[in-house]
């Protein structure tokens, strides 16, 4: 029996995925055309944009005058010779700062309306400003402005760069003419040394004052003590009471020894003699004529009136060790006074203040101002910024509708 041929199985074909449905294709957009809004902002970029920028060119390099810069670089300095002594000791650091310094006063001060008056007052300032007036209209000064304008105009063409960590100031001064820039800044630095001057003679008289008055209070208290002493001689009319009582007690230790010799004569004439002798009652009247002047030369001690004007020399004495006390402490009073005062003269002057000049102001040799492609640059720069504004103002409007 013939055996059957095996037949290979066959294999069901794998299925077909799905066709995803058909998308409708969506119709071409149309050409834009510019509209009323796109017109209106192109008119206002060139209104508001291009052609003040043009205009601002123009003016800049056919209208504006070139401006000279003359620089001037100073600090303040002050002589110390050798540190003095502290009286305070650890306290000062606990008084604090003294205030503003001298280089923040002075910066405020070159651009005070002061200073422009001076500087004004010396140089015409009105007439070296205007010298392109009406010609350059912006960058030239009004001659009919007043003195307000001007300090304005004087603090934009005086430029002042003050570094606080070295304390130096540089002024950049700008004028129509190099001679003009050179003029008002060696002006702007005179007046400057002279104002450092006279804060440092307040300073100095801020310093001294307080020794000042001691010294006169003393000299006034001494004065007084003095003449106090002169009418006290006067009135006793006594120079010296100590070499006067020293002559007092000279006379009464005389008598006392004339008393003494006296009382032996007359014990030696008693016994030789009868007492109604006549000598012996003239030695007695002696010795009682002595003895009352003893009495009356111990009474002047007394608390007894005996002076000029009823006092005694105990009296006359006390006032007069009164005056010569409060004369000895006027005195040095005085002298200490005095020489606190010449203490504090010598460290106010050793503390006086200068203006140092570390650049000369030099006569340009060209024209530095005005910097017309950064003067362009930055307005329209400013034109753009705000005209973009504007737009986004617009159409932040529009989509709210």
């Amino acid at each position: 029996m013939a055996q059957a041929v095996a037949q290979p199985a066959i294999r069901p074909l794998p299925a077909q995925p799905a066709l995803p449905p058909a998308t409708p294709l969506r119709p071409t957009v149309s050409i834009a055309h510019p509209r009323r809004r796109h017109w209106l902002l192109l008119i206002s970029f060139l209104l508001m944009v291009a052609l003040p920028t043009v205009l601002w060119a123009w003016y800049l390099w056919t209208r504006a005058s070139d401006q000279y810069v003359s620089t001037v670089g100073f600090s303040v300095r002050k002589e110390e010779a050798t540190p003095s002594i502290d009286l305070l000791g650890g306290l000062a650091p606990l008084a604090g700062s003294s205030g503003a310094s001298d280089t923040d006063i002075l910066y405020e001060y070159i651009r005070s309306q002061d200073m422009v008056e001076k500087i004004d007052g010396q140089l015409d300032l009105h007439a070296r400003f205007s010298r392109e007036w009406p010609r350059d209209f912006v960058f030239a000064l009004d001659p009919e402005d007043h003195i307000e304008d001007m300090t304005e105009y004087w603090q934009r063409q005086v430029k002042v760069l003050y570094d606080t960590t070295s304390d130096l100031i540089t002024l950049k001064v700008s004028a129509f003419t190099p001679e003009d820039a050179q003029i008002i800044a060696a002006a702007v630095f005179q007046e400057s040394s002279d104002k450092i001057n006279e804060l440092s003679a307040i300073a100095r008289d801020d310093a001294t004052r307080l020794a000042k008055a001691e010294l006169d209070k003393t000299r006034e208290e001494l004065t007084t003590t003095r003449q106090a002493m002169t009418a006290f001689r006067m009135k006793s009319q006594i120079v010296d009471p100590e070499a006067d009582l020293a002559g007092q007690m000279g006379v009464l230790s005389g008598l006392q020894a004339q008393l003494a010799e006296a009382l032996i004569a007359h014990d030696l004439l008693i016994e030789n003699a009868r007492p109604t002798d006549h000598r012996v009652t003239q030695s007695q009247q002696k010795i009682d004529a002595l003895r009352r002047l003893i009495d009356a030369e111990r009474g002047k001690f007394g608390a007894e009136g005996q002076g000029p004007e009823g006092e005694s020399y105990a009296q006359l004495m006390a006032e007069y060790e009164k005056l010569a006390v409060d004369r000895e402490f006027a005195e040095g009073a005085y002298r200490g006074a005095r020489i606190a005062y010449e203490a504090a003269l010598t460290e106010a002057q050793r503390k006086s203040r200068y203006l140092a000049a570390h650049i000369q102001p030099k006569v340009a040799q060209s024209s530095t101002e005005p910097d017309r492609p950064w003067l362009l640059i930055m307005v329209a720069g400013m034109l753009l910024t705000g005209w973009s504004i504007l737009v986004l103002i617009y159409y932040s409007v529009r989509d709210r509708r």
